[in-house]
Order: C-alpha cells, then sequence, then structure tokens
C-alpha cells in the first residue's frame, strides 16, 4: 500500500511539473511580448457587444465536508444572482463545476480543463495544496481566483497576485490559539496535524505565534493524510510520553475524527488533558444534522474555533432555505456549515465586481499565446489556454468590493485579506457545543461579539481578556495544568555539585539520596508542597577534587544534559539568559573578608573619643560659659567676688565644675541661671556621647591592611582569594577590571585561613571575596580574627536551575515561597547553618570618633544664649551708669548745677571709672541713686520756695 501511494505521489508530481515547465519558463520570458502580439492574432476572439452569458468555474471536492456544503450554496447563489434584475443587467450568469476527488493531481488537470472554458473567475479549490499549483496557472492567465476553502497562511498575495481568498486565513486562527495558550498559562503544546501544506503551513505560523508569548510547540506530531489508525495510534501513544499534555489537533475535517476515536481508546480524553481543535471540528460537527451520541461521547471536553460569522436576518433567510435547496439531494440541516456561507459569497462577490466591470467598460475578450502551444504531438491541448485580457482590471475591481454577504462584512484590506477576522470559541459539552467566548483580530479574547467592539478603542491588555468557564476533560471546570512528567520510565535528572568545602550547603551521601546539605533539605521540602509527585534523581556533577565550575553545570541544564541543577547556585544574569531559576530560597551577595586584631591598650586612649577640633572647641566653651556666669553674677552674688586671684580661680572651678554637675556656687541673678541650664543640658550630651565612644573605643578591632572595602581592594596590587568555582572571579575580572594575575583560586575554608594568615608578602592573600552565606559560616569558625570591610557591592541569591519555560520552576518558586512564610525554611538553615555570637561588621577607631559636625548646633545655642544675656546685662549697667555720678570724700554727693549738667557722657568718662563702677555691688549702687534721687527731689523744691518768695505781691 505505502509503495502504490508513493508511485502514484511520484507520477502526480512529475506530471504537475511536466505541464508547468511548458506554460511557466517562456511566459516568463517574452509576457510584454506575447500578450502584444497575441492581441492582433488573427485567432483572438473579442466581445464588444453586451455578452448573453458570462461564465465563472468552481474547483472543489464534492463528496467531503466542505463541499457538501459548498456545491449547493454555489447553485443557489447562482440562482438568486440570475434573479435579481439589478445586477448584471440582464446577463446569465453560469458557474462550471469540477471535482478534484480529493487528488492533486486531478485538480490540477481539472483545472487546466476548467481555463479552457473561457471562465472569467475560478471558485476554489477547498485544499491548500491544489490552490499552490491552480495559482500559477491562473496568474499566467490572468483569471482571478476566490477561494473559499484554502485557509494555508503561505498563499500570499506577494506570490500569487490572483489568488483572493474569500476566507480567513489560518494565519490568524492560529494566533487565537496562541493567545488561548497564554489566556491559561500554558507554556507548551504538541502540535498533531497532517503533512501536507495546509498542516505544516499553519503549524509553522503557531510556533511564531506561541513564541511571542514566550511559550512553544515542545513536539510535532505529523501524519499523512491516509495513514490508517494504527499508526494515528502509534503517534499517539509517542506523545503521551511526553511532558505537555496540551494538543493542538489541525487536520482535515474528514479524516480528523480518528485522532479523537484513538486518543479515547488511549484514555486521553481525560483529566489533566487538553484538547484545541481547529475550525475542522465545527465544520464536521454543523454539518452532521443530527447529533451523534457516540461522536460526541468522545469529544467531551474539547475546545474548538469555528469562523465567526454575525447572525443577521440575511444569514437567517439563508439558512431557513438551507433546509429545502433542491440542490442538497435530502432535506433537512445535514451538510451546512461555515465553507457553505463563505461559497455563497464568493459568487455575489463574482457578481458585483463583473457588474461594476461592464459599467465601467471592461472587455471580455481572450487572447491566444503563442508560448502556449502543443510540442511533439502533446495531449495536454496547451493551445487551447487563452489569457483573459480584462483579468487585472476585474481583478483590481474586486479588490474594491465593499458589501454585505451572508458571512459578513466583505471587503479586502491592503494585504487581500477579509477585514474582521473573527472566530468564536467552543466547547464540547453533553450532547452539544457551547460558545464561550469570541476572538477578533481587534480585541482578541472577549465575551462580547466583535461587531460590537469594532467601535470602541482597541484593548489587548491582559486584564481585559475574558472566556466563560470550561468543562475540560474529565468533566472537571479546573483548568488543567497542561503538563506532567513523562512517561517514560525516566525521573527528573538533577544535577548536585559535588562539592570540596563547605559541604554543610551540598555534599556527597552514602545515603539513598546519594546527596545531602542544607540546599537538599530545601528542595525536598519544596518538592513535598507540589500537589503532584516529583520521581527525581540525583546526579554528582564535578570529580569531587575540587569545586565543579557553576557556570559548566548551568550550561549543562540548558543544553538538556540534566533536567535541573539543585544546590549553592547563584542566580546571576548571565545564567537567566540559558536557564529559569525558582525563586531565591538565600539571599546573598559579594562581601570582602580581611584579618583583624585586638586594638592594644593605649594611655591616652581617654582622648580618642573626640576629635582634636571638638576637645579644642568643647574646652573654650568652659571658660567661655565660667567666665559669663562670673560676669552675671559678680556684682550681686558674694560667691562670685574677692581679690582679683580667689575671682580667677572661681571662674575656672566653676567651668570646669559643671563637667561633673559638682559646681558648689549658686547661681542668684536670672540671667546666670539661663545660660547654666542651657550649658549644663549641652554638657549632659557631651558626657552620654564621649562615654558611648570610649566604651566602643576600649574594645575595638583594627585592621592588619589599609583594606577598608571593595574600592581600596580594586585600587591595591594585592592578591585577593576567592573560592575556586565560583562566578566571583569572573565578576572581578569583567566588571571591575581587576586583573587575572591577582587572583587566587581557594578550595575550602581551611586554605581561606591559611592564605589569610600568610597574608600578601608571605604568599597568601590580603582579603577573600566571595559571596555572603560562605562568609558567614567561615566566619563562625574562625575566633573572631576575619571580619567583613564594607558592604555587599552585588545583591543575589540561590535558586534551582530548570530548562527553559519549565513549568516545574514556577510551581517551586510557590512552593519556596510556602516555605518562607510558614517558617520552615528558616528551620532548615537553623539545623545546618549555626553561627557563633561574632559581629561580621568590624568598628574603627576613626568611624567612632566624635567631630565638631556632630555638636556644632548645641554650641550654637549655648553661644546664641550667653550672647543673649551679657548683651541684657550691659543695658543694665550701662543704664545704671549714665545715672550714677561720683560722690566726694566724705562720702556725701555734691550738688553740681542742674540735673542736666549731672548727667555726664559715657564717652567722655575715664574706663576706669567704668570698671570701678561695674565693680562695685549692685545694692550699693541702688542706694547711692536712691540717695540722689531724693537730693534732686529735695533741690527742685528748694528753687521752687525761691521762686515763689521773690515774686510780687
Amino acid at each position: 500500500m505505502a509503495e502504490v501511494l508513493l508511485i502514484s505521489r511520484f507520477m502526480a508530481r512529475t506530471l504537475i511539473l511536466l505541464s508547468l515547465w511548458f506554460m511557466w519558463v517562456p511566459l516568463r520570458v517574452v509576457c510584454t511580448t506575447g500578450n502584444a502580439s497575441a492581441s492582433s492574432n488573427s485567432s483572438s476572439s473579442s466581445s464588444s457587444l453586451k455578452p448573453n452569458v458570462i461564465k465563472i468555474g468552481a474547483l472543489f471536492t464534492f463528496n467531503s465536508v466542505i463541499g457538501r456544503a459548498a456545491k449547493p450554496a454555489l447553485q443557489a447563489a447562482i440562482d438568486d444572482v440570475n434573479s435579481d434584475p439589478n445586477i448584471l443587467n440582464g446577463i446569465e450568469l453560469k458557474i462550471v463545476l469540477y471535482d478534484t476527488n480529493c487528488s492533486g493531481f486531478v485538480g490540477t488537470m481539472e483545472a487546466l480543463q476548467l481555463t479552457e472554458s473561457d471562465i472569467v473567475i475560478a471558485i476554489g479549490p477547498q485544499s491548500s495544496g491544489i490552490a499552490h499549483v491552480i495559482s500559477h496557472v491562473v496568474n499566467e492567465l490572468h483569471v482571478p481566483l476566490l477561494s473559499f476553502g484554502s485557509t494555508d497562511p503561505t498563499l500570499s498575495s506577494l506570490q500569487y497576485p490572483y489568488f483572493l481568498r474569500t476566507t480567513h486565513s489560518d494565519y490568524f486562527q492560529m494566533y487565537a490559539i496562541a493567545d488561548l495558550v497564554d489566556y491559561y498559562d500554558w507554556r507548551e503544546v504538541i502540535a498533531i496535524f497532517v503533512d501536507d501544506d495546509y498542516g505544516r503551513s499553519g503549524i509553522s505560523v503557531l510556533g511564531e505565534a506561541l513564541a511571542k508569548k514566550r511559550a512553544k510547540i515542545s513536539y510535532k506530531a505529523a501524519f499523512s493524510p491516509g495513514d490508517p489508525k494504527n499508526k494515528i495510534n502509534d503517534l499517539l501513544v509517542e506523545v503521551n510520553l511526553m511532558e505537555s499534555r496540551v494538543y493542538v489537533v489541525h487536520v482535515n475535517p474528514d479524516t480528523g475524527l480518528n485522532i479523537f476515536s484513538v486518543a479515547k481508546a488511549l484514555n486521553m480524553m481525560g483529566g489533566g488533558y487538553v484538547w484545541i481543535a481547529t475550525d475542522w471540528l465545527p465544520s464536521y460537527l454543523d454539518s452532521m444534522g443530527a447529533v451523534d451520541p457516540d461522536t460526541m461521547n468522545i469529544l467531551q471536553g474539547v475546545v474548538a474555533l469555528r469562523h465567526y460569522t454575525p447572525d443577521t436576518n440575511l444569514k437567517k433567510r439563508f439558512f431557513s432555505r438551507w433546509n429545502n435547496l433542491k440542490y442538497k439531494g435530502s432535506a433537512g440541516p445535514a451538510g451546512f456549515n461555515s465553507y457553505a456561507l463563505y461559497a455563497y459569497d464568493s459568487v455575489w462577490l463574482a457578481a458585483h465586481a463583473l457588474d461594476v466591470f461592464l459599467k465601467e467598460g471592461g472587455n471580455l475578450s481572450f487572447s491566444n499565446d503563442p508560448n502556449l502551444r502543443d510540442k511533439n504531438s502533446s495531449m495536454l491541448h496547451l493551445a487551447s489556454l487563452r489569457v483573459f485580457n480584462g483579468g487585472q482590471q476585474l481583478l483590481q475591481t474586486l479588490l474594491r468590493m465593499n458589501f454585505t454577504g451572508l458571512s459578513g462584512q466583505i471587503q479586502f484590506n491592503p494585504d487581500k485579506h477579509l477585514v474582521h477576522p473573527a472566530y468564536d470559541v467552543l466547547n464540547v459539552g453533553g450532547t452539544g457545543i457551547r460558545r464561550i467566548g469570541y476572538w477578533s483580530n481587534y480585541s482578541h479574547l472577549s465575551i462580547v461579539p466583535p461587531e460590537s467592539l469594532y467601535t470602541k478603542a482597541p484593548n489587548n491588555s491582559t486584564d481585559s481578556q475574558h472566556l466563560y468557564s470550561v468543562i475540560w476533560p474529565g468533566e472537571t471546570t479546573a483548568t488543567p495544568r497542561g503538563w506532567v512528567f513523562p512517561n517514560n520510565g525516566q525521573s527528573l535528572q538533577i544535577a548536585v555539585p559535588n562539592r570540596v568545602g563547605y559541604k554543610e550547603f551540598v555534599s556527597k551521601d552514602k545515603g539513598s539520596q546519594n546527596v545531602r546539605g542544607y540546599c537538599i533539605d530545601v528542595f525536598e521540602a519544596a518538592i513535598s508542597l507540589l500537589p503532584y509527585a516529583v520521581p527525581h534523581e540525583y546526579i554528582l556533577f564535578g570529580e569531587g577534587e575540587r569545586n565543579p565550575i557553576y557556570d559548566e553545570l548551568v550550561y549543562q541544564v540548558a543544553q538538556n544534559k540534566y533536567d535541573a541543577a539543585v544546590g549553592d547556585i547563584s542566580i546571576v544574569t548571565d545564567r537567566t539568559k540559558i536557564v529559569d531559576f525558582t525563586q531565591p530560597y538565600m539571599e546573598s551577595g559579594l562581601v570582602v573578608v580581611v584579618p583583624v586584631k585586638e586594638e592594644k591598650s593605649n594611655p591616652w586612649a581617654f582622648l580618642k573619643p573626640f576629635t582634636r577640633e571638638m576637645w579644642l572647641v568643647t574646652a573654650a566653651f568652659f571658660l567661655f560659659v565660667g567666665a559669663v556666669v562670673w560676669i552675671l553674677e559678680h556684682r550681686i552674688n558674694h560667691e562670685f567676688r574677692g581679690p582679683p586671684r580667689q575671682q580667677l580661680i572661681t571662674i575656672f572651678w566653676f567651668s570646669f565644675s559643671t563637667m561633673f554637675f559638682s559646681h558648689r556656687e549658686n547661681t542668684v541673678s536670672t540671667l546666670g541661671r539661663l545660660v547654666l541650664i542651657i550649658w549644663l543640658f549641652v554638657v549632659l550630651i557631651i558626657n552620654s556621647s564621649y562615654t558611648a565612644s570610649l566604651t566602643s573605643i576600649l574594645t575595638v578591632q583594627q585592621l592588619t591592611s589599609g583594606i577598608h572595602g571593595i574600592d581600596s581592594l580594586i585600587s591595591s596590587t594585592e592578591p585577593i582569594g576567592v573560592q575556586d568555582g565560583s562566578f566571583a572571579l569572573n565578576y572581578l575580572v569583567d566588571e571591575l577590571n581587576i586583573a587575572a594575575s591577582r587572583i587566587v583560586k581557594l578550595k575550602n575554608s581551611a586554605a581561606y585561613l591559611r592564605a589569610l594568615e600568610l597574608g600578601p608578602k608571605r604568599g597568601g592573600v590580603a582579603a577573600i571575596v566571595d559571596e555572603l552565606p560562605y562568609i558567614e559560616l567561615f566566619l563562625s569558625n574562625a575566633n573572631c580574627l576575619y571580619r567583613t570591610v564594607g558592604q555587599e557591592f552585588t545583591k543575589s541569591g540561590w535558586g534551582f536551575a530548570f530548562q527553559r519555560d519549565s513549568p516545574l520552576a514556577v510551581d517551586l518558586s510557590t512552593a519556596i515561597l510556602q516555605l518562607s512564610e510558614n517558617g520552615d525554611l528558616q528551620k532548615i538553615h537553623n539545623k545546618w547553618l549555626t553561627h557563633s555570637e561574632c559581629s561580621m561588621q568590624i568598628n574603627q577607631v576613626d568611624v567612632n570618633q566624635l567631630s565638631l559636625t556632630s555638636f556644632w548646633g548645641l554650641f550654637l545655642i549655648c553661644g546664641i544664649a550667653c550672647v543673649l544675656a551679657l548683651t541684657v546685662f550691659c543695658y543694665r549697667v550701662f543704664s545704671q551708669y549714665r545715672r550714677y555720678s561720683p560722690e566726694e570724700e566724705g562720702g556725701v554727693v555734691e550738688e553740681i548745677g542742674s540735673s542736666r549738667s549731672s548727667r555726664r557722657s559715657i564717652s567722655s568718662t575715664s574706663f576706669k571709672h567704668i570698671m570701678e563702677f561695674v565693680d562695685r555691688k549692685e545694692t550699693e549702687i541702688k542706694e547711692m541713686l536712691k540717695r540722689k534721687n531724693s537730693n534732686d527731689n529735695k533741690q527742685q523744691t528748694n528753687q521752687s520756695s525761691d521762686g515763689q518768695a521773690s515774686s510780687p505781691a
């Protein structure tokens, strides 16, 4: 049987090529010349008069799902056109039908016969393979081809300018399926398709559409159109062993049902499976008429797409006529599907275009082409094929048409596609089909008819995509996960780094799992939270003599050598480009570790809390505040009076005794108390800060080198230690431009200790750069001899690596978050990674010294208070001095002229007199001023009485 098919297929292709050779090559060489000469050829026929009959041709398989719907629709359309007096102006439209009988060879031969009939428009075929061949013929003969059933996306208007599709291309249908896959968050599908132009081209577009949604076709399962059920069975058994459970079925409607009957027998129509069928399935079911329970039983839960046609009155009237169409051969709805509507509209499109063509003066004439001639007594009759002279004009007329047909608006866009491609999204359930939504190229998935959205702004956001609930295979409404672990007897192959150092994270073990450690426990805990079993097997990566190179481990996962990698694997940019990581289960980042030593005892350590400037300003303020308080208290407080030496001692004693709040002198004046309160607050702050800083300095540790962080490490020339196999080496060299000759690879924590003890001068290293989890573990066992300096200069985390688009990475990320929320992740951390109480960060003396910057605000407040107090004091003193007159030796105040002359200006008074005045007690000054005021009053009284005595009676 296979040999017969191969021989027939070979003969068909050979005959097709031979027939096209004689037509294609000569015309391409001398196309213009041939046409020009043909116009004057005596055998050319022209019709300057109005023709009585215009012939169009139709070519398709009569006995097929599409053909049984198209044939009566075409004939009914011809009758309707001929009975309409408003079109073609009485010219009869005649259709010539040819049956291709599902054969490419027969279809090609009949296409040649059809063009011998001087047709002006060809309709069909339904087969994409035949459409490719016929399109070459009509291109050469300038006959427009209206195809109501060829949905192959590769039938482009650029390659075949006379090809017009009066249905929608599978290009849009495949993008609709991609939106469905993305809507349900599936990432892989398996394509089951017929291995011909129709199937291959559609699935090729599906792959492109899925790639834009970050999904893919994981396997393409192709079968020949004539394959028996046993071969389909073998194919489905093979795909059932694979991971994906989302199947896209793109086959012919006449044989496609065999896929589901075999799948039902293999128990592949149950829970967990997803079946998406293209428009072939609704076309088959719609054409059945009466519901077949057995057929519906094997299709339960299938999601399918059907060409969307608006429910207009025109469509409803035609459907009511369908049951009694005389061309069907039997009454009832059987045979009807969407292709009947497209076939009917194709005839009306041809009629409208011909009507306009004739009204615009179009010429229905044909010319013989001398390049198409029979050679060597050929029986192909190529000379009978004639070129339609008005083909180009008629083609342009067709492209301008715009009317409403049974299938909706008939109008072509610049790409020669029908406008507004749309599909019904259907779900098979029970004994029928229900619509769960729509898809259109304008708004994508929605639950409202597409025509109601065309007047609104397009909204393609994820939130705007909606469908009604689906009953999936297995009679469940829960969306299937879309994948399972391959049922091929193999466990998940997980690579684990065979570490030499830091074995607390992951290491080889003699137990059943072969590995152990913190990372393994986290992975096992996450796996246990998944709602399905994950059979897996750990495989050690590395020889065990040195740490493996982690970049190589990740690369092996990307190359499908391993399914995943579990361990202390850092999530860095270069790795995320080739694999998928889970949610980080541990935070990480690069830090710098250096040796430290205890600060030796220093007799001058008490001076270190403050900087030199801070000490000088503090001492100056002690003296300044003491002097201000003495000035304010000297005139009224006997404790601040006495010989000059005693007063100077009082100033110093009072100033520094306030440091300990032990001053014994009482302040009497209001201004003095105000200044003292503010100063004592300042002293309190300074004392507290000094105590805290001194405590820190006495316990400080010092660096043994000048490295204070990554910046100083980069600028130095000393060797740097990194862990063997870590990404830190590439980061330091490639990102920070550190010379590779400075890098020293270290195996484990013992090598860390030895390298740091030796130091750079004795063959060791000045510092170590490694990830934080390793350093925490290293420092906990290093007796506080080493510390980190600076801050983490990278931020990352550890995760589990999976192959690209692995759904397990997403589920495990959710499980890791759950572990973190319920505290199990911290428990696993405490089990494996215990740390001693030793600070990681060192304290530096310079950092703990207090400078003037921290206290200038306090000093400013205190200084302003002192200045204000002195200003008020000076004002009061000068006011008293202006009212003051020196007394005589006897102590009696002499009367000196008038009161105006008794007030001397300050500027005329000697500095000595002022100082003597200021040095006097406040009580003496007040007494003197009191007596002076009394004498002034007496003098005024005497002057008044003398004036009255001398006046005349």
